[in-house]
Parts: structure tokens; sequence; C-alpha cells
């Protein structure tokens, strides 16, 4: 996984790639008709239900834009929230508010839908061994913060990229030759660069996941698209040898009757493309 120095490095470009796709040279709605003097101080309303997130993002970027500005935190991240809720205050530069309050809502919006999602499913996964995490199923150019948020809906990340961890898929392992070719391959690879990556190798049945048991050093297998049935015999196979994880259209109707087959981790794309972003306003105060 990235390191937390790396993961601020992708918050900083983010903000600062909103900060320039949305004011441009100026904000001139607010430059033609708000003095440069002006002060102001605005309010995070919530207007839904659900689990809040992106607090401390706003706050970074309210920093960003106008680093005078003062920034009150009344709701943690990850807190449940509902109607009427006010999550901060945010005073200074009348300009600087407008300037960043698209960029925040836009974020927080998302962010907090994403994590409502994840805890339900949390919520779901409640008195079983199973954890839940995200995928690379992430909208370009903001993967940091819908990862962000599913931590703070109470998910756990998969790796961020391709570059923090190896996953052999189905098009890795027909393209190699065979699923023991490529594991080979990568642990020669792995060896060659010093690079030090976890291997995670996708099965499709049960043959292939004897297959990936006769190579050691696989980290995690991923029972992907399996039935319950076979769910349950590959995680017999696979014992202690190494984790196990189910992939492939899992819903929040079915991820119970995954967990309760005894795999370790259930991973869903949903949690981050399938969302509808709560309704948040910044309104002045």
């Amino acid at each position: 996984m990235i390191s937390e120095v790396q993961f601020q490095q992708e918050i900083d470009m983010i903000i600062a790639n909103a900060i320039r796709e949305d004011v441009g040279d100026g904000d001139h709605s607010s430059l033609a008709c708000i003095p440069a003097s002006a002060r102001g101080k605005a309010k995070l309303l919530v207007k839904d239900k659900g689990i809040i997130a992106g607090i401390d993002f706003a706050k970074q970027v309210f920093g960003y834009v106008d680093r005078n500005m003062r920034f009150e935190t009344l709701v943690e991240d990850g807190s449940a929230v509902k109607y009427g809720d006010v999550a901060f205050f945010v005073s200074g530069s009348s300009q600087s508010i407008l300037k960043a309050e698209r960029l925040v809502l836009n974020a927080m919006q998302r962010m907090s839908a994403i994590a409502t999602k994840t805890n339900s499913f949390v919520g779901l996964l409640k008195g079983t061994n199973t954890k839940i995490l995200d995928t690379r199923k992430t909208t370009p150019g903001i993967r940091a913060l819908e990862k962000w948020a599913v931590k703070i809906g109470g998910g756990e990340n998969h790796r961020f990229a391709l570059y923090d961890m190896i996953m052999l898929k189905d098009n890795h392992i027909d393209f190699a030759g065979g699923i023991s070719k490529a594991i080979l391959k990568t642990q020669k690879y792995l060896k060659e660069t010093k690079r030090d990556l976890k291997i995670i190798v996708e099965a499709r049945n049960l043959e292939e996941v004897e297959e990936i048991l006769k190579t050691n050093g696989v980290y995690r297998i991923l029972i992907d698209n399996f039935d319950y049935d076979d769910t349950r015999k590959a995680v017999a196979m696979i014992g202690d040898k190494c984790l196990t994880e189910s992939s492939g259209g899992i819903t929040e109707k079915t991820i119970r009757k995954y967990a309760e087959c005894g795999v370790d981790y259930i991973s869903s794309g949903a949690l981050t493309h399938s969302v509808y972003n709560m309704d948040l306003s910044l309104k002045a105060v």
C-alpha cells in the first residue's frame, strides 16, 4: 500500500488541479460584485442522512485557497448525520469562501455517499470475520478521495493503483501462458527488480485454486464469480495457506452469504462507482 506521505501528495495534487480547473484566471462572479476586503462566514448544512466524509479535506481546501481562513469543525469525519445538522463553519474572505465552495461541496457530497454505502456494507458483515474492500473502479483523478471515503465509512482499501501490489487477473494469466507461469515470472521479476510487493492471484474455478496453491508466495487468492458452494470449497482448500477474497457482482443481498462462506475479504466496485451524492449545501450565515 502507499505511504501516508504518498497519499497526502495525491490529495495535494487533487486540490491544486481542481482549483486550477474551476478558478482559471479568476472567480469573476465574485470579483465583479464582492469587495476584496469583504469578510464573511458560512456553514456546511446537511440536507440528507448518512455518514459524513470530507471534513478534513474541506479544511485543506479552504487552507489552500486562503491560509487565513478560520475553520471550526462541529462534526468529525465518519459521524452519522441527519437533515439540519451543521458540519462546520468557515470564516474569512468572502471571495475565498466562494472560490472554494464548489470543490468542497462536490468532494464532500461524493465522499459522504461512498462512506455511507461502505458503512452499510460493514453493517451487513457484522458478526463475521470478513472485511469489505474497495477496488480500482474509481473516478479518474480523484481516486485518493474515494478511497479515503471508504476508510471513513469503516471499510479497507485494496491496492491503491497498479504500482503498489501485484494482482494477476485472468488476462495476465492468459497472456503469460497459465497460472504457474504467471506466478513464477512475477516472482522472478520482483527478485530482479528488488521490489517487495504482495501477490494476489485470481481464480476462475476450483481447478485454478488448486493450481495456485502449488506455488508458494501468493499473499491472497481472489475467488472471482464463484457461487456459494464453490466459495466454501475454495476456502476449505486454501485453509491458512494464504488469505481469501471474494468478488464479482456481490450486492447487499448476497454479501452476508459470501461472508458466511468464510472468506477474509469481499471486494466491491459498487462502493465507489454506484453511489448517489449526499445533499449538502454551503450557506452564508
